[in-house]
């Protein structure tokens, strides 16, 4: 059974946390590429927060939206 838990262990800290272990290494020569996975889903976010604000934009410049006080019931 002990056998059990240190195969689990080795399958942790030896393979699955290998690649964060270089990221670990990474930054101490370049913090900007080992956060590169992180400036990637910035970008990502940027690029959707401007699609989004995009379509917001459209959909107000057409007066498609029911912006009276009664738009809703429960009001």
């Amino acid at each position: 059974m002990k056998d059990f838990f240190y195969a689990i262990q080795d399958l942790f800290v030896n393979v699955l946390f290998a690649p964060l272990d270089a990221l670990r290494a990474l930054e101490l020569d370049n913090w900007f590429a080992a956060n590169g996975l992180n400036w990637f889903f910035m970008l990502i976010g940027f690029v959707a927060f401007i699609y989004w604000m995009g379509q917001l934009k459209k959909f107000n410049d057409n007066n498609e939206e029911n912006k009276s006080i009664t738009a809703h019931k429960y009001l």
